[in-house]
């Protein structure tokens, strides 16, 4: 009977023993993945070692509270949706590129300076540069169509003297 009891205790001191190894094993393991996490979403130094102190005080609640305060991206995350973003919106503001060579202007351009093409005319009265297809200027409303001339007719032929009524 001694020697049963004896095995029990041993086999009962190595399952605890390796219980023991296993939970510590996962506690380290929560408290760097912790610090890991926290490191890549935020930049702040007082929130890193509040959320480790918390993960390594209370093994368990204290990741699960963590899981649930920290924040939801990460600091790459963020970094990609700016760039997403500041992507949208020169997409948005569409830079002008020149027809002729496919390089990019200025919108105040009249003519590539790469390769020479006209872009836009100068408007006749206030000289802002337009469109070449607009046929009124926006900023001063003068009229940029060329305006047609009725022909002068030909001077008549000689004829003869018209007399005078009487």
């Amino acid at each position: 009977m001694e020697g049963i009891l004896n095995i029990v205790s041993n086999l009962l001191f190595w399952l605890t023993l390796m219980t023991g190894v296993v939970f510590t094993a996962i506690h380290g393991g929560m408290i760097v993945w912790t610090f890991r996490d926290m490191r890549a979403r935020s930049r702040d130094v007082l929130a890193l070692i509040v959320a480790v102190i918390l993960v390594a005080l209370i093994p368990l609640v204290g990741f699960v509270v963590y899981l649930m305060l920290r924040p939801r991206e990460t600091l790459a995350e963020a970094y990609e949706r700016s760039l997403e973003q500041e992507a949208l919106l020169q997409a948005i503001e569409e830079p002008e590129v020149c027809p002729g060579c496919g390089q990019r202007v200025k919108s105040d351009y009249l003519y590539c300076p790469t390769c020479h093409t006209r872009l836009k005319r100068a408007c006749p009265a206030c000289g802002r540069p337009l469109h070449l297809r607009w046929a009124l200027c926006p900023y001063c409303g003068a009229s940029t169509a060329s305006q047609v001339l009725e022909p002068v007719p030909a001077a008549p032929t000689e004829r003869a003297p018209e007399e005078p009524p009487a």
